[in-house]
């Protein structure tokens, strides 16, 4: 049997083996959330995650794929030895798919677009030296890593501070829910709908025109917004007691910090001044003390319970944007070697920019379907339960936020950390409730993650490499 044709098949089952890592790992990106607030139940996360995972792989994944199998090496380096090249893709395949097996099979969630990346300057490194790395694509994608957590966090914070002061902090929370509720439809559907015609379809023949998709987003919108508008009017509003301030926890928290700054004063101040602050910390200890039983056995009252209920159902929507951003950006860890090295395999040269076929881009969404619906369901639990307590509220607002910015940066080929993003969404959400909402301990340990995912990926991809060679 040729060498070409044996590389040709453990390409194809190495890209097959880290697409379904990819499933097994960081899909839990986009339906930990829906599973931790309860939004969702397991089975129903693996359900809308396989049609929108797939969905998003095969009609929008070849805009990352781009970047990332010819953008990091320089692929004319291999010019003379184009096998060399295969060699290393798929050594970077066979590596990164080994690592997230072991990061799954422990629930780490790890991020597969830092493994690939770090595998595939790993062998170039040591292949091509230095020079053969694309130092400025490089700082292009590491900046990616900083600036999306940053981004979804800053959006998902907004959000979630609008939800609070517009719905939750309200007397009637269930009618201002039902008067927002059709303008988040109409905003999610526009949005998903934009993201998917406008070329993301390209795949595809018989392309819209510019006006034609407009037409066609606002439509969908509309129509959506006008049946969740009909849905929500059948719910009975449920007015709050006036006296009664919403979310007790939230105010005895708020509380505590000024007690925390009133000490301070009073240590620095003098004479009829510390008098006066000392008479306000006893005043705002008797009303922390008669509000902290409140906070503590409160249960949620009937009409926060329907405003969650209704953001339940938004949540599956942000939830199946969330999916499709992440099918759209993170086929490409898998996708990207495969095309490279297929096109090298079928032409005997190394291409700068290699085609990326439409059938590697289905091969990438089953394996990210089967993937999740096998072993996805080990860090789903650990992203919905470990980093913070979610609501649907809480997570309409972190996963609303991680999938624009990934679905921006998708169209901007960008391969961004789907880790990094949602991850920064959250703190941004916590961060609006105040830094004890957030479970410090988890995302130090996700953080060190991080981290350790890089140098050792690049370092097994080296030893896959040293042994494909060897043979």
């Amino acid at each position: 049997m040729p060498t070409e044709s044996i590389l040709l098949v453990l390409t194809l089952v190495a890209g097959f083996y880290m697409a379904w890592n990819i499933g097994a790992n960081d899909v839990a990106n986009a339906m930990g959330t829906s599973v931790g607030s309860g939004a969702l139940t397991l089975k129903q996360a693996i359900f809308i995650a396989a049609i929108l995972e797939f969905s998003g792989s095969f009609f929008f994944g070849s805009h990352v794929s781009a970047t990332l199998q010819s953008g990091i090496i320089k692929a004319e380096i291999f010019s003379d030895v184009p096998l060399q090249l295969v060699d290393g893709m798929l050594a970077a395949l066979l590596a990164t798919g080994a690592w997230l097996q072991i990061a799954s099979y422990y629930g780490w969630p790890v991020s597969t677009t830092h493994a690939i990346v770090g595998s595939v300057i790993g062998f170039g490194a040591i292949v091509g030296g230095i020079d053969a790395i694309q130092w400025s694509n490089v700082g292009f994608i590491v900046s990616s890593w900083i600036l999306s957590p940053i981004f979804g966090g800053i959006i998902s914070y907004v959000i979630f501070t609008t939800l609070r002061r517009q719905i939750l902090y309200t007397e009637n929370p269930v009618a201002k829910a039902k008067k927002l509720t059709p303008i988040l439809v109409f905003i999610v559907l526009t949005i998903l709908s934009m993201i998917l015609l406008f070329k993301g379809l390209q795949n595809l023949p018989g392309n819209l025109d510019f006006v034609q998709s407009i037409v066609i987003c606002l439509a969908i919108g509309v129509t959506g917004a006008i049946i969740s508008r009909f849905l929500v009017q059948r719910i009975k509003d449920i007015p709050v007691k006036a006296q009664e301030h919403p979310y007790h926890d939230e105010v005895y928290t708020g509380l505590e910090k000024a007690k925390k700054h009133l000490q301070q004063v009073q240590v620095t101040s003098r004479g009829q001044t510390q008098y006066q602050v000392s008479q306000l910390l006893e005043e705002l200890d008797a009303l922390s003390e008669s509000l902290k039983p409140k906070q503590e056995n409160r249960p949620m009252s009937q009409e926060y319970m329907v405003v969650e209920k209704i953001f339940g159902y938004l949540q599956i929507l942000s939830a199946c944007l969330m999916a499709f951003a992440h099918g759209a950006n993170d086929v490409a860890n898998a996708i990207g070697p495969l095309s490279a090295a297929i096109d090298i395999l079928n032409t005997g040269v190394v291409n700068v920019q290699p085609h990326v076929p439409t059938w590697a881009l289905g091969l990438g969404g089953v394996g990210i379907v089967i993937g999740l619906a096998t072993w996805g369901w080990r860090v789903i639990l650990t992203i919905g339960k470990k980093i913070t307590e979610l609501t649907p509220t809480r997570g309409f607002a972190a996963e609303f936020g991680a999938a624009f910015t990934i679905l921006a940066a998708s169209r901007l080929g960008m391969p961004i950390s789907t880790t990094h993003t949602l991850v920064g969404s959250v703190i941004g959400v916590g961060l609006a409730r105040g830094i004890e909402a957030l479970d410090l301990s988890t995302m130090r340990d996700i953080v060190i993650s991080w981290i350790v995912t890089i140098p050792i990926s690049a370092a097994i991809t080296v030893a896959f490499f040293y042994l494909l060679q060897s043979f």
